[in-house]
């Protein structure tokens, strides 16, 4: 009896290295300007080429502008350098390369599943640590370093210490108005950001497999705030519908025999895991952060905790410092609190589903006076999709910036930020100190949550929005 992610360790194995590390075959390498221009540069500098540069893709998204008529120019300092050496060593080493202006760029974990980059039972490495999102497709993905990034590229191959195996089963269904998000920031809250260390998280149960395969990359996005090495989610007819047709995925004939092949990509009952953990999904509800880490999350009616309440997962000096840092206090409610921007994107909320709800909320209703709302749509294909359902003049007549795609403000390194100690709601995944600026407090929540505080310029709970 194996576990899906033991099927496929076993079905890539290279080699047994001893202690337990092993040589893992890679099947896909994806890349970004903001490193993989470095890990090609270096290894041509070393005299070596990319092995199967057919099986290597990279797109600009962490350093490029988002603003409408950008260019190679960036507010970045240097982030024209990043942009250009990565297109001229994605030529040289003939890859694929998604650039600037081609209708297929965005956030390489965006663009990865609706390529059909990403398949059932392949293993994908980026040099990035986000990576784990594209386990929502039942790929084993993870990420990893650049100087790794250039023994996959140059091998095939990476050398892997063989993680442990935890089930993560949610039973029952989530409530009307509670999301994926909601969902991953109440396992942080319950079990820590450290509480998945070392293992592959597999992602179970009734709520998981009534997920679209959106609301499946959402969730397996916040495995690396859960410090697993990933997450994955066994493959069924939704990832199956998702992917039919995609420009990469198999066709014709080849497409039968794959989906046959994917559908032994199962946990086989009496697998044994070595950890395992039952969530209630009806216990979930709409979720927003305190602190600055995301297991600093609670229920959007609940009040900033008291230690004792979070006492598993912090130290008294984390948790002081958290409430110093984010201005709040215990015991206080967090829903009221005056913010001054709002923000819809990253790997994390940035897909059309996530556009779609958001924009179901703002129809009709405008951003409050003095909050700056910006929404970055995942990947251009999203972008135009949203923009042909008219979506972009939702966002756009309640005062909502409507951006090119790409990472943007989700980490502070495509040369924007937002204020000095500014307040913001943000879809995005990570909420660590000066994340989208200089000291800003940033809440991370649901892109509906964001929508919903943003047109009231405080924090709100979108189930009771006013009209």
């Amino acid at each position: 009896m194996r576990t899906i992610f033991e099927k496929i360790w076993a079905e890539h194995q290279v080699a047994d290295l001893g202690g337990g590390t092993e040589l893992l075959l890679i099947d896909r390498v994806l890349l970004h300007e903001r490193t993989g221009g470095v890990a090609l540069e270096s290894l041509a500098a070393a005299g070596r080429k990319v092995m199967a540069p057919g099986q290597v893709f990279a797109t600009m998204d962490h350093v490029v502008d988002t603003l409408p008529g950008r260019g190679d120019r960036t507010i970045m300092p240097t982030g024209t350098a990043f942009i250009t050496a990565t297109r001229a060593a994605a030529q040289a080493a003939g890859i694929t390369l998604f650039d600037l202006g081609d209708p297929r760029q965005g956030i390489v974990h965006v663009i990865s599943p609706e390529q059909g980059i990403v398949l059932p039972g392949l293993t994908l490495v980026c040099p990035d640590s986000h990576t784990c999102s594209q386990g929502a497709l039942g790929a084993l993905a993870w990420g990893i370093g650049s100087t790794e990034a250039e023994h996959a590229l140059a091998t095939g191959t990476l050398r892997v210490r063989r993680p442990r195996t935890m089930r993560v089963t949610v039973n029952g269904r989530l409530a009307q108005g509670v999301t994926p998000k909601d969902l991953a920031l109440h396992i942080l809250a319950r079990h820590g950001a450290g509480g998945a260390k070392g293992h592959v998280v597999e992602y179970a149960g009734e709520a998981v497999r009534a997920l679209s395969v959106e609301g499946r990359l959402t969730l397996c996005n916040l495995a690396t705030e859960f410090a697993a090495f990933t997450a994955i989610v066994a493959p069924d007819d939704v990832v199956f519908d998702y992917l039919q047709g995609r420009p990469y995925a198999p066709k014709a004939a080849r497409w039968d025999q794959a989906v046959a092949a994917w559908r032994q990509l199962y946990s086989d009952d009496g697998a044994v895991f070595d950890r395992t953990i039952t969530i209630d999904a009806g216990a979930v509800a709409p979720m927003i952060t305190w602190g600055n880490s995301p297991q600093h999350a609670v229920p959007l009616d609940q009040p900033v905790p008291a230690f004792q309440d979070v006492a598993d997962h912090n130290t008294r000096e984390a948790y002081d410092r958290a409430l110093s840092y984010m201005a709040v206090t215990p015991g206080a409610p967090l829903v009221g609190l005056p913010i001054d921007a709002a923000f819809i994107g990253s790997c994390t909320n940035s897909r059309l589903e996530d556009l779609r709800r958001a924009a179901a909320l703002l129809r009709g209703r405008k951003v409050a006076a003095g909050v700056r709302a910006i929404c970055v749509p995942g990947s251009s294909r999203v972008k135009a999709e949203a923009e042909a359902e008219g979506l972009d003049r939702v966002f756009l007549d309640a005062g909502f910036e409507w951006r090119e795609a790409g990472c943007s403000m989700c980490f502070f390194a495509g040369g924007e930020s937002f204020g000095h100690r500014q307040r913001v709601v943000t879809s995005t995944n990570r909420n660590f100190e000066s994340r989208q600026g200089p000291e800003t407090r940033s809440h991370l929540a649901s892109s509906e949550t964001v929508a919903a505080s943003a047109v009231a310029g405080r924090l709100a709970d979108p189930r009771r929005l006013e009209v």
